[in-house]
């Protein structure tokens, strides 16, 4: 947690370049993460042999 509050103080003193940068990360993470949720509710990750 003290890493995402942390690039979110940074990402205020930064650069547009920084601020863009770290924007992407997190929509980068949030797509990630609902597709893992979205895996697990269809249930692709059991894996059906």
């Amino acid at each position: 947690m003290d890493m995402i509050s942390e690039l979110v103080h940074n990402m205020g003193h930064s650069t547009d370049q920084g601020f863009v940068g770290v924007s992407m990360i997190f929509i980068y993470f949030a797509v990630i993460f609902g597709y893992a949720v979205y895996r697990i509710r269809k249930g692709d990750h059991l894996g059906h042999h």
